[in-house]
């Protein structure tokens, strides 16, 4: 046979007997999932996947994560040399065999396309295996589509390297290098995404108002049942054998009383020995002192601790049958009903605490084990017993003979005929991990031991060695119930033996020659694994051996291994007998033993795709997807089955239907205990006909097995009901997908039994999970590639998507007490981020196939149409505007004056020692003043300075480089008296020079500044060695310090010509990175001033204080110049100084009484996450906040209602009103729109309402609507108003595209029109188009039309309240709901990345902050990671999964970093685009970086 060239290269075997003779790595031991079916099917379809080569971009984790030397890093593994040609598939093929453990699947289906790109990289190489031909070019298509816009002016501050405006369209924002290792597999992943997907699911349209899901619609081409209706199935008469007893108990006396030295249960000691003997006189004897024991000795006479009819919890090891079997029938003798459970190990015992709700629920309060069990149960400090996780006080008895009192001669259990009173209750553990008991009546009991006789054909004497769990299921019906019916004797091989001598049960089967072996496929696989140890084992006594999950997918291919392997030693191939069996219905059913030479029973080779719609068809088309199950025998004796639909009423299915088997018998569960619900729809059920009506009256028994009734009455079961994955309307089986996985060659990567796979509920549809323990030796590039190669093999073989696969480190998934994997638990820890995998793919762009189609922008209604139809729907303009500053009585001395210069000269003439500004460090003590005289004689000196040294004329520029405080107001004034225009701007940090200095840089150059003042300090970092490395510093304009002045009189102040001409530029840089510096007229200061003079009633006899940065915006208006203008005093603090003293700025406000305080978002999360446990001691140290009538947060941002919420809440302890707090908002073009001042007394004309809230939906903001919802409901966002719009400001809400006006409740673009708006926009190029766009903008349409506007740039809507304002009017509240700029634009959508972060943040404890950005069309999540290293893998489901669920957007790109990476500016605003710049040049040093295909 010659070899076929595979994608796994496994030897070919000749014949299925060979395969197992040959030398098997250690790590095989699992090879029991293995079907040969199943492996040539998934190396024919990877073969076939192969042909399509794809480059999948492998995650990135940092060395500390995966530490690989660099020697690997540049040399490809030597089987690297094969050239991706025919001819190596074909050599490939031959030496498949000879390199079969060597050689590491050189041709991957992972052919990545970039060779050598990343050799440098920080972790795992993007090397190949391959090198790489033919891809040469594949660097230069790498950014083909990849058009950057063009940005327009002003510049962006992004691009270090050069300023300016315009970008060439080929080039990278910030100059990242085309070959950056991020950019790369971004490449590589768009690549991916643009393969053909599985084709969507046909459109349903349920239009939730705004937003529209697929509804999967059945597949017009699925195959349907096409068989008359099932008719129930009967098996056999169950007959009557005269000497039946009339219940077990009776037996066991029988056997007891008349052959009391017959052998009854063997048990072996840990190296497979025979270490003790139960003789049946010896198990009556010691159950009937138990039995006497339990009844009279454990309470007094007249309040006995038990009563018959009590449950009773049985803690009991597996190596201990004896104990297990006395203490069982003890039970059965006393009437007390025996519940069996695992010995719990831990308190944290995996499913532990679900075993608790079960003891609970059956109102258990004794707990019987062995005194050698006791002692090793975990101890609490004093030696009692831990209180385990969930459990009932339970009061523990031991059971070993010397502790029970003998019974007196003339006590007699009471045994009457079995009856339908519980005799044992057998724990089951459902999918979602709730533990239930199935309550076992005594005539069921002994029905199912008879039917078991009859079908087995049991005759007294029997040696049977049962391999499986005692405690339930078959291992309890065959070695401890059936055993004594028949008087057989049980040898009991734990499976701890099992462990260290996988032969144990062969070899027991030799020496006892045993007629029946009761066993797992496990057991038949470890047996063949081990065969070579022993030659000489006969297994010719067994007339049965039981394969007790013979209903799995993969026990078709051991039985038939182990037969090839052992029918040389004797084994019978009739004898080989599949059973199914269930908790609920007991044994289902059981193949009999045949009689030698008839024909084997029968097999089906069933069609996957047939079966995942839940039909039956031979398999025709394609033997890779099918499926081969064997027969598990005929109907129990006296037993009924019919199959029904697995989901909705019970309806009987049709012939060539998978449904859910049902059995009617005396011999099956009859209640879960305690759970009258569950109980009715399991265990009585009435099949219905396909008119609905009721079949019979005869109740069945759900089996909890899914399968089909074939030819000859054979029952065949496909799959568990606790497995079934139903995904888009397709039932698919978490064991064949199992198999699937394990048929992928594993090289080196995983564990073969240690795969967990369930169904998680992601947006309207189950995705499968795939979860494996990899090996401690695994590469990075095996377990990549394995991973890659399973999701191709369960996409080919079952056409379904696997959502997420991933590895976990050895050990580390939680197991069930036999040692399987306990799913539910996996599943829990997977939705919780406690997994801790290590390695992780998602794969959500190729599962989810139901997302809404992407919006379609329909043509605009025309500006003048909405208008009209506003007026038809009754609707008003949104506009809303403040106090007329003409109507406000102003009987102010300064409005007299036009210039600020002017006001400060007539302050420091009239009240010269009046003091304006208090600054603080840390200690909260004043380091400097400054009175109006002050002020004023320093700024003149400045002034002085400027002419002298710097020889510049009015209407030069001049760049003011200070840390916060009273040198940077005196320079300004200086400026302004010697005619300069002043730039603010933010100094460099010594510590981070090369980050912060090229900003100081650009701004420099963008405003042409002609000298910078500064500090001594500041001045020699300008021209250090340091800055020279950032920088040009032989560039620099002159520099003058301002420490050491000449005490010169200036000759004459500056008075400029009119109030229009230039005062200042405000320098910022937006969160999209783009710097812009805006003009301010005199006439605009003067007129701000005066806004925010009368919004806050500021006057000379006031204090406010100020935790502000002053460069830019109102902060800067606040610190600079509103004192001089209203004369009252403000007390300055430096937010960098709340970093060494976190209360500096709510005791300075409590200290002073300070009624009306100013601080950024930036503080106030300082004071909100650092203060928050210590209210208290604040309390103590007597800080009290009742004074503060208003805190206004400064921003430019919609308000974060939460952290003002939380800031209130918190500090409500010392004394903060819950009215206080209030937020600003301004922008570029106009840095004061709305300034809530709280008004505590109503004085007349000045009380305004409140600030309002409203719930809007998040799924109509996306479609720019506003729908105003309930608080609480799904998907609402809580939006607050940005405060009352200050006096002579008007504001309009505007379509951006059409510039038509909107109506009240509408989204658009807010536009703003009032005396303190700024000028324009300063720029190199002084772009007129651009300015007028933003400044002076007229409505298309409408009556505003004839009023200039200037344009924000923020989303928001206005919405007429209930309340009044103070004119009388209705107040009508602007809500801002985001930038424009900042906007993302998704499937024709338009998101606000704050509300994905937000959605993000909640996820998982570990995110301390998140950020997102688009690049490619790809949606890039990048994650701050507070916790520990391994748990950043945990993050990368549960981002996916809550964007999917919230925002109907798939997650392309997962980065985990360290606390602190993502930038955020001084006023608390996230720079994403700085962020996306460092990530494309590889700059971040992410802990993990995860590629969703």
């Amino acid at each position: 046979q010659t070899p076929t060239p595979s994608a796994a290269p496994a030897p070919a075997p000749s014949s299925s007997s060979s395969k197992f003779h040959r030398a098997r790595s250690g790590g095989a031991r699992d090879e029991r999932y293995r079907s040969d079916i199943h492996t040539e099917a998934v190396q024919a379809a990877l073969a076939k996947h192969k042909e399509q080569k794809m480059a999948l971009p492998m995650p990135t984790k940092r060395r500390s994560t995966f530490v690989q030397s660099p020697a690997d890093a540049c040399t490809p593994p030597d089987t690297s040399s094969a050239s991706e040609d025919e001819g190596s598939l074909r050599r490939q093929a031959a030496l498949s065999a000879a390199l079969h453990q060597s050689l590491q699947n050189a041709e991957s289906w992972i052919n990545r396309s970039i060779q050598g790109s990343s050799t440098s990289s920080s972790a795992s190489s993007t090397l190949s295996h391959g090198e790489g031909k033919g891809t040469s070019g594949s660097l230069a298509d790498v950014f083909a589509n990849t058009r950057i816009e063009n940005f327009s002016v002003p510049p962006d501050v992004t691009a270090t390297t050069s300023s300016s405006s315009t970008r060439p369209t080929n080039s990278f924002p910030s100059g990242v290098p085309v070959s950056s290792r991020v950019s790369t597999k971004i490449q590589q992943l768009l690549n991916t995404l643009k393969r053909p997907k599985r084709p969507p699911l046909k459109e349903f349209f349920v239009d939730d108002f705004e937003e529209i899901v697929e509804v999967p619609q059945p597949d017009p081409n699925q195959p349907k049942p096409e068989g008359r209706q099932m008719t129930p199935v009967k098996g056999e008469p169950l007959g009557v054998v005269c000497n039946w007893p009339p219940a077990l108990e009776a037996a066991l006396q029988r056997w007891g009383t008349t052959q009391a030295k017959c052998p009854c249960l063997t048990a072996l000691d840990v190296t497979g020995k025979p270490v003790y003997t139960l003789t049946y006189g010896k198990l009556w004897s010691r159950s009937l002192k138990l039995a006497y024991t339990l009844l009279n000795k454990l309470g007094t006479k007249n309040e006995p601790v038990l009563k018959p009819g009590d449950r009773v919890a049985l803690v009991y090891p597996n190596n201990d049958p004896v104990m297990f079997m006395v203490a069982f029938y003890g039970c059965l003798l006393a009437e007390v009903i025996p519940v069996p459970i695992e010995v719990p190990l831990t308190r944290k015992d995996a499913g532990g605490q679900q075993i608790g709700f079960l003891l609970g629920s059956c109102g258990i309060a004794l707990a019987l084990t062995t005194e050698v069990c006791l002692k090793g149960l975990p101890k609490t400090q004093n030696g009692e017993i831990v209180q385990f996780k969930g459990w009932p006080r339970l009061k523990w008895v031991v059971t070993d003979s010397k502790y029970l009192s003998k019974s007196p001669k003339d006590w007699q259990p009471n045994i009457s005929a079995a009856g339908t009173e519980p005799a044992y209750i057998e724990y089951k553990t459902s999918k979602e991990g709730s533990v239930m008991g199935v309550t076992v009546s005594r005539i069921a009991m002994l029905s199912h031991c008879q039917a078991l006789s009859q079908a087995c054909n049991y005759s007294e004497g029997e040696t049977i060695v049962n391999v499986l769990d005692f405690k339930k299921d078959a291992g309890l019906w065959h070695g401890i119930l059936t055993n004594v019916m028949n008087k057989l004797h049980t040898i009991s091989v734990p499976y701890s033996v099992m462990k260290t001598c996988p032969l144990s049960w062969v070899q027991r089967v030799h020496t006892h020659k045993a007629k029946v072996a009761l066993v797992k496929c496990r057991d038949l696989h470890w047996a063949m694994m081990a065969h070579r140890d022993q030659r000489d084992v006969s297994l010719s006594s067994l007339r049965m051996l039981i394969v007790t999950d013979g209903a799995n997918p993969w026990s078709v291919s051991s039985c038939d291994a182990f037969l090839s392997l052992f029918q040389s030693h004797g084994l019978k191939p009739e004898a080989i007998c599949p059973c199914a069996t269930s908790p609920e219905a007991m044994t289902i059913a059981i193949r009999r033993p045949g009689v030698p030479g008839a024909p084997l029973p029968g097999r089906a080779i069933l069609s996957m795709n047939g079966l995942s719609f839940g039909v039956i068809r031979v398999n025709t088309e394609d033997k890779n997807s099918a499926l081969t199950v064997q027969d598990v025998g005929h109907v129990m004796p006296g037993g009924m089955m019919c199959i029904v639909k697995p989901d909705g009423p019970p309806q009987l299915c049709k012939t060539d239907e998978i449904g859910e088997i049902c059995v009617s018998s005396r011999a099956g569960g009859m209640m879960y205990y305690g759970l009258a619900g569950l109980t009715k729809n399991t265990f009585e059920v009435i099949p219905l006909n396909s008119a609905g009506s009721p079949v019979g009256d005869v109740p069945f028994v759900r089996s909890g097995l899914l399968g089909f009734v074939g030819p000859g009455s054979l029952v065949f079961v496909v799959g568990k009901m606790d497995g079934l994955l139903t995904v888009s309307g397709r039932r698919h089986n978490a064991d064949d997908i199992v198999a699937t996985g394990l048929a992928v060659e594993s090289i080196k990567t995983v564990y073969r039994g240690r795969i967990a796979v369930f169904s998680v509920s992601v947006f309207y549809d189950e995705r499968i999970v795939v979860v494996a323990e990899q090996r401690p030796d695994a590469s990075e590039e095996d377990s990549f590639q394995w991973m890659s190669r399973v999701l191709q093999a369960i996409d080919s073989i079952h056409q379904v998507g696997v959502y997420c696969l991933a590895l976990v480190p050895a050990n580390t998934l939680p197991k069930t007490p036999l040692g399987g994997i306990h799913i539910s638990q996996t599943k829990q820890h997977f939705l919780e981020g406690s997994l801790h995998p290590c390695n992780i793919l998602m794969c959500p762009h190729t599962c989810v196939t139901n997302l809404p189609k992407p919006r379609q922008k329909q043509p605009g209604v025309g500006p003048a149409s909405v208008m009209v139809g506003n007026l038809v729907a009754g609707k008003r303009i949104a506009q809303a505007s403040g106090r007329d500053l003409g109507q406000i009585e102003d009987n102010d001395l300064v409005k007299k004056h036009q210039f600020l210069t002017e006001v400060l000269q007539w302050r420091a003439h009239t009240t010269p020692d009046h003091a304006l500004f208090l600054l603080l460090n840390a200690k909260g003590t004043a380091v400097c003043t400054a009175t109006c005289l002050q002020l004023h004689k320093k700024a003149e000196r400045i002034a002085s300075v400027l002419c002298d040294k710097g020889h510049l004329n009015a209407g030069d520029n001049v760049v003011l480089l200070y840390p916060p405080g009273i040198e940077l107001i005196t320079a300004f004034y200086g400026c302004l008296y010697a005619g300069c225009i002043p730039v603010t701007v933010r100094p460099p940090h010594a510590q981070s020079l090369t980050a912060t200095l090229p900003t100081v840089r650009m701004i420099v150059e963008v405003s042409k500044a002609a000298c910078i003042l500064t500090t001594q300090t500041l001045m020699r970092l300008l021209k250090s060695r340091e800055a020279a490395a950032a920088v040009d510093v032989k560039t620099w304009p002159t520099i003058i310090d301002t420490d050491d002045l000449p005490r010169k009189r200036l000759s004459q102040i500056y008075k400029p010509p009119t109030s229009e001409m230039l005062a200042y530029l405000d320098f910022s840089v937006s969160t999209t990175g783009m710097l812009t510096g805006v003009k301010m007229s005199h006439a605009a200061v003067s007129g701000l001033c005066r806004a925010i003079k009368l919004q806050c009633e500021l006057y000379s006899s006031r204090q406010i204080a100020i935790c502000l940065d002053p460069y830019c915006g109102l902060g800067f208006v606040l610190w600079c110049l509103c004192s001089v203008y209203s004369g009252h005093q403000s007390i300055l603090i430096p937010p960098m100084e709340l970093e060494s003293n976190l209360s500096l700025w709510l005791s300075t406000v409590s200290q002073h009484k300070i009624r009306d305080t100013f601080c950024s978002y930036s503080v106030m999360e300082l004071c909100t996450k650092g203060l928050g446990n210590q209210v208290e001691t604040l309390k103590a140290r007597g800080i009290n906040l009742s004074c503060v009538r208003t805190c206004v947060v400064v921003a430019e941002e919609r308000p974060r209602v939460s952290l003002t919420h939380s800031f209130s809440k918190l500090f409500k302890d010392i004394g903060l009103s819950s009215r206080a707090v209030s937020t600003t908002f301004g922008s570029r073009v106009n840095v004061a729109i709305c300034l809530q001042v709280t008004r505590m007394l109503l004085g007349p004309g000045t009380s305004g309402p409140d600030p309002t809230t409203v719930y809007v939906d998040l799924k109509s903001l996306r479609h720019d609507r506003v729908r105003l919802v309930e608080r609480g409901a799904p998907q609402s966002l809580l939006l607050s108003e940005s405060g009352k719009i200050l006096p002579g400001v008007k504001v309009v809400i505007v379509n951006p595209e059409t510039k038509g006006p909107l109506g009240d409740s509408h989204l658009g673009e807010i536009w703003v029109n009032s005396p303190h708006t700024a000028s324009g926009y300063y720029t190199i190029y002084d772009n007129e188009t651009l300015q007028a766009d933003h400044f002076n903008t007229r409505l298309s349409f409408g009556d505003a039309a004839q009023t200039l506007w200037a344009r924000t740039g923020y989303l928001g809507f206005v919405r007429r309240t209930e309340l009044t304002a103070a004119s009388g009017e209705r107040h009508d509240a602007l809500y801002v709901v985001g930038a424009l700029d900042e906007t993302l634009e998704l499937r024709g959508l338009r998101y606000h990345p704050i509300d994905i972060e937000t959605s993000v943040s909640r996820t998982h404890r570990s995110i301390a902050e998140c950020a997102v950005f688009t690049w490619t069309n790809l949606l890039v999540v990048v994650v701050e990671l507070c916790g520990c290293e391994q748990e950043a893998l945990d993050l990368v489901p549960l981002v996916t999964n809550v964007v999917l669920e919230e925002h109907y957007l798939i997650v392309g790109v997962v980065v985990v970093v360290d606390p602190g990476v993502i930038p955020i500016n001084s006023r608390g605003e996230k720079q994403r685009m700085h962020l996306r710049d460092s990530f494309l040049a590889d700059q971040l040093d992410p802990i993990y970086v995860a590629y969703n295909m």
